[in-house]
């Protein structure tokens, strides 16, 4: 019998063929996701499955799953992957690391411009009929001048800058690992004490992992800090933001407005997490959101997917796959 390979989320077909060469394919063809449970039944004597922001692999998983040799990440943020857990039950987790970067910026930017023009109060305004020509109104923002912060400056925080190098003004960024000269220099980005970046600009970027560290790194003191008239721009991930802090900052009239593609109900992981997103948030014509599409250009999801399989493939061949979190696993 060829080893049972779950794919729990839609990906394209040429995908499932090539994973086809190695093992018995139960993918699901729908674009909702397959429930724990059954996710679970699905891999209790699967060799492989592929991993989605949907699934959560902990040790409870792992234990229902013994027969399990790969975990692949078909992600970058892999904070839904127990990677500990997963080395102890001697099995390998992947990730992508490098396909999601320049979309996720691209998208950020495109958040920014967003929230700052007024685009989706606009295009609410001139769909409802009562648009009849230009007036003086929806006067918001520009980039064109403003000082952004980066908070973060691992692949997409720097992507991210190096966007913002078409746009006149400033850019500072925080990250706990200063850049070196030289990229600095290429990114045209200064560094600055997360205080002064929170203070300071007139639009704040997030550009983490999510980690027990960076949880609701933005909370109600976060958004005191914030410079009147500022932007907050999450394209990264939910559980970064308290939104309950951000509904009251936007109700106060403390925070200009707030970009989301990423929301604290998709940390499945968390057990806390709020089950949906704050109703205040969404009501407000201040805020620009988007159903976490940072990655959701065609053919970079058509790269993620096989990727992924890619790391199945070579490691049911017995081989050691590509970005491996644990590569020592394949040593016991």
């Amino acid at each position: 019998m060829q080893p049972k390979i779950v794919v729990p989320n839609w990906i394209e077909t040429e995908t499932i063929a090539r994973l086809q060469t190695v093992g018995d394919v139960v993918a699901n063809t729908e674009r909702e996701p397959v429930s724990p449970d059954d996710l679970r039944a699905s891999c209790g004597d699967a060799a492989a499955v592929m991993a989605f922001m949907t699934e959560c692999i902990d040790d409870d998983f792992l234990a229902a799953c013994p027969d399990l040799k790969i975990v692949a990440g078909a992600l970058k943020g892999f904070d839904n992957l127990d990677v500990a857990a997963c080395t102890r039950r001697g099995v390998l987790v992947t990730y992508v690391p490098d396909l999601l970067t320049e979309p996720t910026a691209e998208l950020a930017l495109g958040l920014m411009i967003a929230l700052a023009r007024n685009m989706r109060a606009g295009d609410s305004y001139v769909r409802s009929g009562a648009f009849a020509g230009w007036r003086p109104r929806f006067y918001g923002g520009s980039i064109q001048g403003a000082t952004v912060g980066v908070i973060g400056a691992g692949a997409v925080g720097r992507e991210t800058m190096r966007l913002l190098s078409g746009f006149r003004g400033s850019r500072l960024y925080f990250d706990e690992e200063r850049l070196d000269p030289t990229t600095e220099k290429a990114l045209a980005a200064q560094y600055a004490p997360l205080d002064t970046v929170v203070s300071t600009s007139d639009f704040v970027v997030l550009a983490l992992p999510l980690t027990p560290r960076t949880l609701h790194i933005v909370n109600a003191d976060f958004l005191k800090r914030m410079k009147p008239g500022a932007y907050l721009v999450n394209p990264a991930r939910g559980s970064l933001v308290d939104e309950a802090a951000v509904a009251a900052a936007l109700t106060a009239g403390d925070l200009a407005g707030y970009a989301a593609d990423t929301f604290e109900m998709e940390d499945w992981h968390r057990p806390d997490r709020p089950r949906q997103i704050h109703p205040d948030i969404l009501a407000s014509d201040r805020t620009v959101l988007s159903p976490h599409i940072g990655s959701a250009v065609t053919d970079v999801r058509r790269q993620i997917a096989a990727s992924a399989a890619d790391c199945i493939i070579t490691t049911l061949k017995g081989g050691c796959p590509r970005n491996a979190l644990n590569p020592e696993v394949l040593d016991r």
